[in-house]
């Protein structure tokens, strides 16, 4: 009697995960980990990065670390040659490295919005540029970014975010459209409102956690692994032929009135 293949297995695979020492991307290193995957995951502090790999290699995960600044084009493009000259292949890039600041209008400076659209947008484009060249060698390959819902629906303060998400949703589709006869697959995650650690000054504020859990039709604020399952469909088989999309986990807050 045959079996049907798993379509979720990521045995042999290889993953990149960038800010993945904590959060989101901790999660999604699981998740792709527990399927199976070889993941490295990235942050700027070794010591982090050290702390997260225990974890995960308790879990049984086959996990490596590489502290890299996603800012930097030059070290990050040489962290996924080294990736494949070890492993000789590179199947997935999460480019999941970001931040936020959060100012009024009339507060925000050049560098203010620098760092952020270098970080959240800039950082994607080159890491997709290194990551693409190996997965057109193979004939495979899976780029997934992060955005977030703020793209779709807006919100003061945090213009620079709201910019640098909106442009990674359109990254998606122009990547997607331009590498898919190259056999790769280009979509975003839009996480809604999740408690991580980027969250902790939203989640100290008691009148916006009510307002969120209100608005949201699972009366509740996400769970990071509870991003891990998307991001394994994306990344795997199962997600072969999904490009060009961005699928909002969001407890239902964009969908709903």
């Amino acid at each position: 009697m045959s079996t049907v293949p798993n379509p979720f297995d990521m045995t042999g695979k290889v993953a990149l995960v960038t800010g993945a020492s904590r959060g989101l991307g901790f999660a999604i290193a699981s998740a792709l980990g527990h399927a199976g995957a070889t993941v490295v995951i990235n942050a700027r502090t070794a010591e982090n990065l050290t702390a997260a790999a225990t974890k995960l290699r308790e879990a049984g995960i086959r996990c490596e670390t590489a502290a890299f600044d996603v800012t930097d084009s030059a070290v990050a493009s040489a962290a996924v040659d080294r990736i494949v000259q070890d492993h000789g292949r590179l199947d997935v890039l999460i480019a999941n490295a970001g931040l936020v600041n959060r100012a009024p209008l009339g507060e925000w400076t050049e560098p203010h919005w620098d760092v952020v659209l270098n970080t959240n947008l800039r950082s994607a484009l080159f890491l997709a540029q290194a990551a693409s060249a190996p997965m057109k060698r193979q004939g495979s390959g899976k780029l997934i970014f992060t955005t977030s819902i703020t793209g779709i629906q807006g919100r003061g303060t945090i213009h620079a975010y709201v910019a640098s998400k909106s442009g990674l949703a359109g990254l998606t589709r122009s990547l997607a459209a331009e590498l898919g006869p190259s056999g790769i697959n280009c979509n975003s995650i839009a996480p809604g409102y999740f408690e991580t650690e980027l969250n902790i000054p939203l989640l100290s504020d008691e009148a916006f956690v009510k307002r969120v859990i209100d608005r949201t039709a699972l009366k509740r604020w996400g769970k990071p692994e509870e991003i891990g399952g998307v991001a394994l469909m994306l990344a795997s088989r199962a997600g072969d032929y999904i490009t060009g999309q961005q699928i909002v986990v969001d407890g239902g807050i964009t969908g709903t009135m």
